[in-house]
Protein backbone atom coordinates (compact mmCIF):
# COMPACT_ATOMS: atom_id res chain seq x y z
CA UNK A 1 0.00 0.00 0.00
CA UNK A 2 1.32 3.39 -0.96
CA UNK A 3 2.07 5.71 1.93
CA UNK A 4 1.19 9.39 1.93
CA UNK A 5 3.28 12.11 3.47
CA UNK A 6 1.84 13.96 6.44
CA UNK A 7 0.36 17.37 5.63
CA UNK A 8 2.75 19.03 8.06
CA UNK A 9 6.33 17.93 7.61
CA UNK A 10 7.79 20.29 10.18
CA UNK A 11 8.44 19.51 13.83
CA UNK A 12 8.37 21.02 17.29
CA UNK A 13 10.68 24.01 16.75
CA UNK A 14 8.60 25.15 13.80
CA UNK A 15 5.39 24.78 15.78
CA UNK A 16 6.85 26.89 18.59
CA UNK A 17 7.86 29.62 16.12
CA UNK A 18 4.43 29.64 14.48
CA UNK A 19 2.89 30.12 17.92
CA UNK A 20 5.44 32.75 18.96
CA UNK A 21 5.25 35.00 15.90
CA UNK A 22 1.63 35.54 14.78
CA UNK A 23 2.53 38.93 13.29
CA UNK A 24 1.78 39.49 9.60
CA UNK A 25 0.54 36.16 8.25
CA UNK A 26 3.28 36.46 5.61
CA UNK A 27 5.92 33.70 5.47
CA UNK A 28 9.53 34.18 4.42
CA UNK A 29 9.92 34.82 0.67
CA UNK A 30 9.68 31.61 -1.32
CA UNK A 31 13.07 32.15 -3.03
CA UNK A 32 14.72 32.22 0.41
CA UNK A 33 13.08 28.94 1.44
CA UNK A 34 14.16 27.37 -1.85
CA UNK A 35 17.73 28.54 -1.40
CA UNK A 36 17.75 27.02 2.08
CA UNK A 37 16.92 23.78 0.28
CA UNK A 38 19.72 24.23 -2.24
CA UNK A 39 22.25 24.93 0.48
CA UNK A 40 21.10 21.94 2.56
CA UNK A 41 21.28 19.63 -0.45
CA UNK A 42 24.77 20.79 -1.42
CA UNK A 43 25.90 20.60 2.20
CA UNK A 44 24.74 16.99 2.56
CA UNK A 45 26.58 15.93 -0.59
CA UNK A 46 29.75 17.79 0.44
CA UNK A 47 29.64 16.34 3.97
CA UNK A 48 29.40 12.85 2.47
CA UNK A 49 32.40 13.57 0.23
CA UNK A 50 34.33 14.83 3.25
CA UNK A 51 33.60 11.57 5.12
CA UNK A 52 31.51 13.37 7.76
CA UNK A 53 28.10 11.94 6.84
CA UNK A 54 27.03 8.46 5.81
CA UNK A 55 26.66 8.54 2.00
CA UNK A 56 23.30 6.77 1.93
CA UNK A 57 21.87 9.06 4.58
CA UNK A 58 23.36 12.07 2.80
CA UNK A 59 21.67 11.01 -0.44
CA UNK A 60 18.28 10.92 1.29
CA UNK A 61 18.87 14.33 2.88
CA UNK A 62 19.94 15.80 -0.46
CA UNK A 63 16.93 14.33 -2.28
CA UNK A 64 14.57 15.82 0.30
CA UNK A 65 16.36 19.17 0.17
CA UNK A 66 16.14 19.15 -3.62
CA UNK A 67 12.37 19.02 -3.26
CA UNK A 68 12.50 22.12 -1.08
CA UNK A 69 14.75 23.81 -3.65
CA UNK A 70 12.32 23.01 -6.47
CA UNK A 71 9.48 24.92 -4.78
CA UNK A 72 7.40 21.78 -4.29
CA UNK A 73 7.32 22.32 -0.52
CA UNK A 74 6.81 26.09 -0.27
CA UNK A 75 3.71 25.46 1.85
CA UNK A 76 5.88 23.78 4.49
CA UNK A 77 7.38 27.10 5.58
CA UNK A 78 4.60 28.62 7.70
CA UNK A 79 6.65 30.79 10.09
CA UNK A 80 5.95 34.51 9.92
CA UNK A 81 8.65 36.58 8.22
CA UNK A 82 8.71 38.82 11.31
CA UNK A 83 10.49 36.31 13.51
CA UNK A 84 13.74 35.98 15.39
CA UNK A 85 16.13 38.30 13.60
CA UNK A 86 18.78 35.73 12.71
CA UNK A 87 16.32 33.54 10.80
CA UNK A 88 17.00 30.66 13.20
CA UNK A 89 13.35 29.65 13.18
CA UNK A 90 13.21 29.30 9.39
CA UNK A 91 16.52 27.45 9.32
CA UNK A 92 15.13 25.00 11.89
CA UNK A 93 11.95 24.78 9.82
CA UNK A 94 14.02 23.71 6.79
CA UNK A 95 16.01 21.22 8.88
CA UNK A 96 12.83 19.63 10.27
CA UNK A 97 11.05 19.35 6.92
CA UNK A 98 14.09 17.78 5.28
CA UNK A 99 14.71 15.42 8.20
CA UNK A 100 11.10 14.21 8.14
CA UNK A 101 11.32 13.41 4.43
CA UNK A 102 14.79 11.85 4.69
CA UNK A 103 13.82 9.21 7.27
CA UNK A 104 13.51 8.55 11.00
CA UNK A 105 17.25 8.03 11.43
CA UNK A 106 18.00 11.56 10.18
CA UNK A 107 18.47 14.21 12.84
CA UNK A 108 17.46 17.78 11.97
CA UNK A 109 20.44 19.34 13.73
CA UNK A 110 23.17 16.70 13.74
CA UNK A 111 22.69 15.60 10.12
CA UNK A 112 20.77 18.17 8.06
CA UNK A 113 22.44 21.13 9.77
CA UNK A 114 25.93 19.58 9.84
CA UNK A 115 28.75 22.17 9.44
CA UNK A 116 26.16 24.94 9.49
CA UNK A 117 24.63 27.56 11.76
CA UNK A 118 21.53 29.67 11.25
CA UNK A 119 23.85 32.66 11.47
CA UNK A 120 25.68 31.73 8.29
CA UNK A 121 23.10 29.65 6.41
CA UNK A 122 20.09 31.94 6.58
CA UNK A 123 21.84 35.14 5.41
CA UNK A 124 23.57 33.08 2.71
CA UNK A 125 20.15 31.96 1.48
CA UNK A 126 18.92 35.57 1.50
CA UNK A 127 21.92 36.87 -0.45
CA UNK A 128 21.65 34.10 -3.02
CA UNK A 129 17.89 34.46 -3.38
CA UNK A 130 18.34 38.16 -4.14
CA UNK A 131 21.25 37.43 -6.48
CA UNK A 132 19.23 34.83 -8.34
CA UNK A 133 16.07 36.92 -8.69
CA UNK A 134 18.01 39.97 -9.85
CA UNK A 135 19.93 37.92 -12.40
CA UNK A 136 17.05 35.90 -13.83
CA UNK A 137 14.10 38.28 -13.43
CA UNK A 138 14.98 41.93 -12.85
CA UNK A 139 17.94 42.48 -15.18
CA UNK A 140 16.26 40.86 -18.22
CA UNK A 141 13.14 42.99 -17.61
CA UNK A 142 15.21 46.17 -17.36
CA UNK A 143 17.17 45.34 -20.51
CA UNK A 144 13.89 44.85 -22.38
CA UNK A 145 12.64 48.22 -21.12
CA UNK A 146 15.86 49.95 -22.16
CA UNK A 147 15.62 48.39 -25.62
CA UNK A 148 11.99 49.51 -25.94
CA UNK A 149 12.92 53.08 -25.04
CA UNK A 150 15.83 52.99 -27.48
CA UNK A 151 13.53 51.91 -30.31
CA UNK A 152 11.24 54.84 -29.56
CA UNK A 153 14.24 57.19 -29.41
CA UNK A 154 15.09 56.16 -32.95
CA UNK A 155 11.49 56.35 -34.13
CA UNK A 156 11.03 59.86 -32.71
CA UNK A 157 14.47 61.14 -33.69
CA UNK A 158 13.14 63.85 -36.03
CA UNK A 159 10.11 64.92 -33.96
CA UNK A 160 11.06 68.39 -32.77
CA UNK A 161 9.30 69.90 -29.74
CA UNK A 162 9.74 72.47 -27.02
CA UNK A 163 12.16 71.55 -24.30
CA UNK A 164 11.09 72.33 -20.73
CA UNK A 165 13.06 73.43 -17.70
CA UNK A 166 11.37 74.43 -14.43
CA UNK A 167 8.23 73.13 -16.25
CA UNK A 168 8.55 76.21 -18.47
CA UNK A 169 9.25 76.45 -22.21
CA UNK A 170 12.90 76.03 -23.11
CA UNK A 171 14.90 75.70 -26.32
CA UNK A 172 13.76 72.96 -28.71
CA UNK A 173 14.69 69.31 -28.36
CA UNK A 174 13.50 66.21 -30.15
CA UNK A 175 11.17 63.66 -28.67
CA UNK A 176 13.78 61.08 -29.61
CA UNK A 177 16.39 62.84 -27.49
CA UNK A 178 14.07 62.65 -24.49
CA UNK A 179 13.44 58.94 -24.99
CA UNK A 180 17.15 58.37 -25.48
CA UNK A 181 17.69 60.00 -22.09
CA UNK A 182 15.14 57.66 -20.52
CA UNK A 183 16.88 54.65 -22.05
CA UNK A 184 20.20 55.84 -20.68
CA UNK A 185 18.67 56.20 -17.21
CA UNK A 186 17.57 52.57 -17.31
CA UNK A 187 20.96 51.43 -18.66
CA UNK A 188 22.68 53.32 -15.85
CA UNK A 189 20.34 51.65 -13.39
CA UNK A 190 21.31 48.26 -14.79
CA UNK A 191 24.98 49.14 -14.39
CA UNK A 192 24.49 50.22 -10.77
CA UNK A 193 22.72 46.97 -9.93
CA UNK A 194 25.34 44.88 -11.69
CA UNK A 195 28.06 46.73 -9.81
CA UNK A 196 26.47 45.68 -6.50
CA UNK A 197 26.21 41.99 -7.42
CA UNK A 198 29.78 40.93 -6.58
CA UNK A 199 29.27 42.05 -2.96
CA UNK A 200 25.81 40.51 -2.85
CA UNK A 201 27.36 37.23 -4.03
CA UNK A 202 29.73 37.10 -1.05
CA UNK A 203 28.09 34.72 1.43
CA UNK A 204 29.01 33.97 5.06
CA UNK A 205 28.59 30.19 4.72
CA UNK A 206 31.31 28.42 6.70
CA UNK A 207 31.57 31.11 9.35
CA UNK A 208 29.29 29.13 11.67
CA UNK A 209 27.84 31.02 14.64
CA UNK A 210 30.19 34.00 14.90
CA UNK A 211 32.57 33.84 11.94
CA UNK A 212 35.17 31.54 13.50
CA UNK A 213 34.05 28.43 11.61
CA UNK A 214 33.59 26.38 14.78
CA UNK A 215 32.33 22.81 14.07
CA UNK A 216 32.86 23.34 10.35
CA UNK A 217 35.27 21.42 8.13
CA UNK A 218 37.85 23.83 6.63
CA UNK A 219 36.97 22.72 3.07
CA UNK A 220 33.22 22.71 3.60
CA UNK A 221 32.28 26.24 2.53
CA UNK A 222 34.33 26.36 -0.67
CA UNK A 223 33.10 22.93 -1.73
CA UNK A 224 29.47 23.94 -1.17
CA UNK A 225 29.99 27.18 -3.10
CA UNK A 226 31.48 25.18 -5.96
CA UNK A 227 28.46 22.87 -6.05
CA UNK A 228 26.05 25.81 -6.00
CA UNK A 229 27.97 27.63 -8.74
CA UNK A 230 27.82 24.55 -10.94
CA UNK A 231 24.10 24.03 -10.33
CA UNK A 232 22.97 27.63 -10.85
CA UNK A 233 25.61 29.37 -12.94
CA UNK A 234 25.75 32.19 -10.40
CA UNK A 235 29.10 33.66 -9.39
CA UNK A 236 29.02 32.84 -5.68
CA UNK A 237 32.01 34.08 -3.71
CA UNK A 238 33.62 33.68 -0.30
CA UNK A 239 33.32 36.61 2.08
CA UNK A 240 35.90 39.38 2.11
CA UNK A 241 36.19 38.60 5.82
CA UNK A 242 34.17 36.00 7.75
CA UNK A 243 33.45 38.36 10.64
CA UNK A 244 32.23 41.13 8.36
CA UNK A 245 30.05 38.65 6.52
CA UNK A 246 28.42 37.34 9.71
CA UNK A 247 28.04 40.61 11.58
CA UNK A 248 26.98 42.96 8.77
CA UNK A 249 24.52 42.85 5.91
CA UNK A 250 26.03 45.67 3.88
CA UNK A 251 25.70 43.72 0.64
CA UNK A 252 21.92 43.73 1.03
CA UNK A 253 21.91 47.44 1.86
CA UNK A 254 24.03 48.24 -1.19
CA UNK A 255 21.83 46.21 -3.53
CA UNK A 256 18.72 47.88 -2.12
CA UNK A 257 20.33 51.29 -2.67
CA UNK A 258 20.80 50.48 -6.35
CA UNK A 259 17.13 49.45 -6.56
CA UNK A 260 16.10 52.68 -4.85
CA UNK A 261 18.03 54.70 -7.45
CA UNK A 262 16.31 52.73 -10.19
CA UNK A 263 12.94 53.50 -8.59
CA UNK A 264 13.80 57.21 -8.71
CA UNK A 265 14.68 56.90 -12.41
CA UNK A 266 11.48 55.05 -13.25
CA UNK A 267 9.45 57.68 -11.41
CA UNK A 268 11.00 60.43 -13.55
CA UNK A 269 10.32 58.49 -16.75
CA UNK A 270 6.75 57.55 -15.83
CA UNK A 271 5.87 61.08 -14.73
CA UNK A 272 7.23 62.54 -17.97
CA UNK A 273 5.12 60.08 -19.96
CA UNK A 274 2.05 61.07 -17.95
CA UNK A 275 2.66 64.76 -18.56
CA UNK A 276 3.46 64.41 -22.26
CA UNK A 277 0.37 62.26 -22.71
CA UNK A 278 -1.93 64.58 -20.75
CA UNK A 279 -5.04 65.79 -22.50
CA UNK A 280 -6.02 64.86 -25.09
CA UNK A 281 -7.33 68.40 -25.63
CA UNK A 282 -6.57 70.39 -22.50
CA UNK A 283 -3.11 69.00 -21.76
CA UNK A 284 0.23 68.73 -23.53
CA UNK A 285 -0.85 65.87 -25.79
CA UNK A 286 2.63 65.43 -27.27
CA UNK A 287 2.33 61.64 -27.24
CA UNK A 288 -0.51 59.15 -27.29
CA UNK A 289 -0.32 56.38 -24.70
CA UNK A 290 -1.95 53.01 -25.42
CA UNK A 291 -5.60 52.82 -24.39
CA UNK A 292 -5.84 49.85 -22.05
CA UNK A 293 -9.13 50.30 -20.18
CA UNK A 294 -11.87 52.75 -19.36
CA UNK A 295 -10.56 55.67 -17.35
CA UNK A 296 -13.73 56.66 -15.57
CA UNK A 297 -16.96 55.15 -14.35
CA UNK A 298 -18.77 58.42 -15.07
CA UNK A 299 -16.88 60.29 -17.84
CA UNK A 300 -17.36 58.50 -21.18
CA UNK A 301 -14.29 58.05 -23.33
CA UNK A 302 -11.81 59.06 -20.66
CA UNK A 303 -8.46 57.25 -20.82
CA UNK A 304 -5.91 57.31 -18.00
CA UNK A 305 -2.14 56.65 -17.94
CA UNK A 306 -2.62 53.52 -15.86
CA UNK A 307 0.76 51.88 -16.43
CA UNK A 308 2.82 54.97 -15.51
CA UNK A 309 0.62 55.26 -12.41
CA UNK A 310 1.43 51.67 -11.48
CA UNK A 311 5.15 52.27 -12.02
CA UNK A 312 5.18 55.31 -9.75
CA UNK A 313 3.34 53.40 -7.03
CA UNK A 314 5.84 50.56 -7.28
CA UNK A 315 8.69 53.06 -7.05
CA UNK A 316 7.20 54.54 -3.89
CA UNK A 317 7.01 51.09 -2.31
CA UNK A 318 10.59 50.27 -3.29
CA UNK A 319 11.84 53.51 -1.77
CA UNK A 320 9.94 52.63 1.42
CA UNK A 321 11.38 49.11 1.38
CA UNK A 322 14.85 50.58 1.08
CA UNK A 323 14.30 52.76 4.12
CA UNK A 324 13.42 49.68 6.19
CA UNK A 325 16.41 47.79 4.78
CA UNK A 326 18.67 50.68 5.72
CA UNK A 327 17.35 50.58 9.28
CA UNK A 328 17.85 46.81 9.25
CA UNK A 329 21.43 47.25 8.16
CA UNK A 330 22.04 49.41 11.21
CA UNK A 331 21.23 46.50 13.52
CA UNK A 332 24.53 44.64 13.28
CA UNK A 333 25.71 44.44 16.88
CA UNK A 334 29.07 42.78 17.53
CA UNK A 335 29.04 39.42 15.69
CA UNK A 336 25.52 39.31 14.26
CA UNK A 337 22.89 41.36 12.45
CA UNK A 338 19.44 40.49 13.78
CA UNK A 339 17.17 42.10 11.15
CA UNK A 340 17.85 39.63 8.36
CA UNK A 341 14.25 38.38 7.82
CA UNK A 342 12.98 41.96 7.49
CA UNK A 343 15.73 42.78 5.01
CA UNK A 344 15.00 39.60 3.05
CA UNK A 345 11.30 40.37 2.88
CA UNK A 346 11.78 43.93 1.63
CA UNK A 347 14.63 43.28 -0.79
CA UNK A 348 12.90 40.34 -2.48
CA UNK A 349 9.70 42.38 -2.64
CA UNK A 350 11.53 45.27 -4.32
CA UNK A 351 13.12 42.97 -6.88
CA UNK A 352 9.80 41.33 -7.74
CA UNK A 353 7.93 44.65 -7.99
CA UNK A 354 10.54 46.34 -10.14
CA UNK A 355 10.79 43.38 -12.51
CA UNK A 356 7.02 43.36 -13.00
CA UNK A 357 6.82 47.15 -13.37
CA UNK A 358 9.63 47.24 -15.94
CA UNK A 359 7.97 44.53 -18.03
CA UNK A 360 4.60 46.27 -17.91
CA UNK A 361 6.08 49.68 -18.75
CA UNK A 362 7.83 48.26 -21.81
CA UNK A 363 5.10 45.97 -23.12
CA UNK A 364 1.90 47.81 -22.22
CA UNK A 365 3.06 51.39 -22.50
CA UNK A 366 6.32 52.31 -24.24
CA UNK A 367 5.98 49.85 -27.12
CA UNK A 368 2.61 51.37 -28.04
CA UNK A 369 3.42 55.08 -27.65
CA UNK A 370 2.73 57.25 -30.69
CA UNK A 371 4.07 60.74 -31.26
CA UNK A 372 1.65 63.61 -31.91
CA UNK A 373 4.04 65.14 -34.42
CA UNK A 374 1.88 68.14 -35.28
CA UNK A 375 1.43 69.12 -31.62
CA UNK A 376 5.13 68.70 -30.86
CA UNK A 377 6.20 70.86 -33.81
CA UNK A 378 3.59 73.47 -32.94
CA UNK A 379 5.09 73.76 -29.45
CA UNK A 380 8.57 74.08 -30.97
CA UNK A 381 7.36 77.03 -33.01
CA UNK A 382 5.63 78.62 -30.03
CA UNK A 383 8.48 78.46 -27.54
CA UNK A 384 9.93 81.93 -27.02
CA UNK A 385 13.10 80.40 -25.64
CA UNK A 386 14.08 79.66 -29.25
CA UNK A 387 15.22 83.28 -29.30
CA UNK A 388 18.35 81.94 -27.60
CA UNK A 389 19.55 80.97 -31.07
CA UNK A 390 19.46 84.63 -32.10
CA UNK A 391 21.98 85.65 -29.41
CA UNK A 392 25.11 85.09 -31.55
CA UNK A 393 23.63 87.27 -34.32
CA UNK A 394 21.89 90.14 -32.51
CA UNK A 395 22.95 89.82 -28.87
CA UNK A 396 21.11 88.88 -25.68
CA UNK A 397 19.53 92.31 -25.05
CA UNK A 398 17.95 92.70 -28.47
CA UNK A 399 16.78 89.09 -28.42
CA UNK A 400 15.16 89.80 -25.02
CA UNK A 401 13.26 92.73 -26.50
CA UNK A 402 11.97 90.51 -29.29
CA UNK A 403 10.83 87.90 -26.77
CA UNK A 404 8.97 90.50 -24.70
CA UNK A 405 7.19 91.87 -27.75
CA UNK A 406 6.28 88.41 -29.00
CA UNK A 407 4.93 87.45 -25.58
CA UNK A 408 2.89 90.67 -25.28
CA UNK A 409 1.48 90.57 -28.80
CA UNK A 410 1.02 86.84 -29.17
CA UNK A 411 2.91 86.89 -32.45
CA UNK A 412 5.69 84.51 -33.42
CA UNK A 413 9.36 85.17 -32.79
CA UNK A 414 10.02 85.09 -36.50
CA UNK A 415 7.45 87.76 -37.24
CA UNK A 416 8.60 90.11 -34.47
CA UNK A 417 12.28 89.60 -35.28
CA UNK A 418 11.63 90.35 -38.95
CA UNK A 419 9.83 93.50 -37.96
CA UNK A 420 12.79 94.45 -35.73
CA UNK A 421 15.09 94.33 -38.74
CA UNK A 422 16.67 90.90 -38.40
CA UNK A 423 17.67 89.73 -41.88
CA UNK A 424 15.81 86.83 -43.44
CA UNK A 425 18.88 84.65 -43.93
CA UNK A 426 19.68 85.05 -40.23
CA UNK A 427 16.17 84.03 -39.33
CA UNK A 428 16.40 80.97 -41.57
CA UNK A 429 19.65 79.88 -39.96
CA UNK A 430 18.85 80.78 -36.34
CA UNK A 431 15.24 79.65 -36.18
CA UNK A 432 15.72 76.23 -37.77
CA UNK A 433 14.19 74.24 -34.93
CA UNK A 434 15.53 70.86 -36.02
CA UNK A 435 19.04 72.26 -36.26
CA UNK A 436 18.52 74.03 -32.93
CA UNK A 437 17.77 70.68 -31.26
CA UNK A 438 20.93 69.19 -32.77
CA UNK A 439 23.44 72.04 -32.99
CA UNK A 440 26.32 69.63 -33.51
CA UNK A 441 24.52 67.27 -35.84
CA UNK A 442 23.63 63.67 -35.11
Amino acid sequence: MATTEPRELWGGETRKAVANFPVSGEPIPAPVARWLGRIKAASARVNADLGLLDPEKAARIAAAADRVASGELDDQFPIDVFQTGSGTSSNMNANEVIATLAGEDVHANDDVNMCQSSNDVFPSAVHLAALGEITTELLPALKSLAASLERKAEEFDDVVKSGRTHLMDAVPVTLGQEFGGYAAQVRQGIARIEDALPRLAQIPLGGSATGTGLNTHPEFAERVRKVLRAETGLEISPPADPFEATAARDGLVEASGALRTLAVSLTKIANDLRLMGSGPRAGLAEIRLPELQKGSSIMPGKVNPVIPEVVTQVAAQVIGNDQAITVGGLQGHFELNVFVPLMARNLLDSIKLLASAARLLAEKCVDGIEANREQCERYAELTLSAATALNPYIGYDKASEIVKEAAASGRSLREVAREAGVEEDVLERALDYHAMAKPHGD
